[in-house]
């Protein structure tokens, strides 16, 4: 039976490529988006997969605590089963805004939609991975289930026009340490991946800063990263072969953390 995995926002940019790696490395995905159902997409990614049960997808939101009972509901109904979760959509601010002038809703938004939503969210799936766990059960080899969150270079790299979305990923890289602890004991890991400079509809508006940013040294692998790159990071922690690894923190920003002079 293949191993199933949640992957929210897995239906363009970061998530897409996440979706598509799992497809091809044997898992079983089910998507949550707030867009309505994408046929055509969907239809690829079974084809994709060699499977028409390979792929599901939930409309809903991250930021709201109903539909994760629903997702998660849907999946087991399907599968029976609850392997990974990747915590991956998020949102950037609808207008970057400097700090003194930032708006309250702006912050709800993104921490709503990138912390709150992703800390209940895997709040939900370790409940119900212990719950279909059941106590017969070896804890001390394979993990149970992995959770991977997807957090950003901005957790640690200050942009004082976007402090909601640095605040929001610094709280994620929290979560994943908060959450690394109190599961352990259950079976359950828990990663942080960190992308640097992603090429994505979210980072279309910013090229050429950026572009200009990677030639004058930003980063030691000067180029921006793509969507496969994250993808293997996910695909790697997913795989179950780091057991003795719990709120590891796996950087996929070309070296752009590494402080140099």
């Amino acid at each position: 039976m293949r191993p199933v995995a949640l992957v929210t926002g897995g239906n363009r940019g970061i998530g897409l490529g996440i979706t598509q790696r799992l497809l091809a490395d044997g898992y079983a995905v089910s998507i949550l988006a707030t867009r309505e159902e994408p046929a055509e997409l969907l239809d690829e990614l079974r084809a994709h997969a060699q499977d028409d049960k390979a792929v599901r997808y939930v409309r809903g939101s991250v930021a709201d605590p109903d539909d994760h009972a629903r997702y998660l509901d849907d999946a087991v109904d399907a599968w029976g089963r609850l392997d990974v979760l990747v915590n991956n959509a998020g949102v950037a601010p609808l207008e970057r805004a400097d700090l003194l002038s930032a708006t309250p809703e702006s912050f709800d938004r993104v921490l709503g939609i990138n912390l709150r939503g992703p800390y209940f969210l895997t709040q939900a799936f370790a409940n119900r991975v212990i719950a279909l766990r059941g106590t017969d059960v070896d804890l001390t080899g394979r993990p149970v289930a992995t959770v991977i969150n997807m957090s950003s270079i901005s957790a640690s790299a200050v942009s004082t026009n976007r402090g909601e979305y640095c605040v929001s990923k610094a709280g994620v890289a929290m979560a994943t340490q908060l959450f690394a602890v109190r599961l352990a004991p259950e079976g359950i890991v828990v990663y942080e991946v960190r992308p640097g400079v992603v090429a994505t509809d979210m980072t279309a508006g910013v090229t050429a800063k950026y572009d200009a940013l990677l030639a004058g040294g930003l980063a030691p692998i000067a180029r921006w990263g793509r969507p496969a790159d994250v993808a293997g990071a996910v695909a790697l922690l997913a795989a179950g072969q780091t057991p003795y690894s719990t709120g590891e923190v796996f950087h996929v920003d070309g070296g752009m953390h590494i402080p140099t002079l």
